[in-house]
């Protein structure tokens, strides 16, 4: 029951538990029992973020990337990559990676590309592999 989880998750995060103000960012982000609404989703997401959690931190840097619910901002996105991916978020490693292949936000760096797509792959992302190969980080 969408309607009492959102009820429930309103009433805990008036409180400060940061995980009922993470479960209300998702169900703005996905529209799960309220109107999707990526504004709403960004602004939980951020409250916890600032509390560290990695997840909402690769939230945030995925939002900024983008452009969902904030204007699109490639250096914002580093900066909340960076924050998960030195937590050892495996989904925020590989972004980065991708993003310094490309030169999203920051100045492009192969070096740093292989760095951050090495550690996605011994994380156990799927897609590393791929963009490993793409650019021939191996070189790097």
């Amino acid at each position: 029951d969408y309607n009492k989880a959102f009820e429930w998750y309103t009433l805990a995060s008036e409180q400060g538990y940061a995980d009922a103000q993470y479960a209300l960012g998702y169900m703005y982000y996905e529209g799960d029992g309220v109107a999707q609404d990526y504004n709403k989703a960004f602004e939980w997401y951020k409250l916890v973020a600032e509390q560290g959690d990695a997840e909402s931190q690769y939230n945030l840097g995925t939002m900024y990337y983008n452009g969902y619910g904030v204007l699109r901002d490639y250096k914002k996105a580093v900066e909340w990559h960076t924050l998960a991916a030195e937590q050892g978020d495996v989904y925020s490693q590989y972004n980065l990676g991708v993003m310094y292949s490309n030169g999203d936000g920051v100045l492009k760096s192969f070096k740093k590309a292989a760095y951050w797509i090495k550690l996605a792959y011994e994380n156990g992302h799927n897609d590393a592999d791929k963009i490993w190969n793409k650019y021939e980080l191996w070189k790097y």
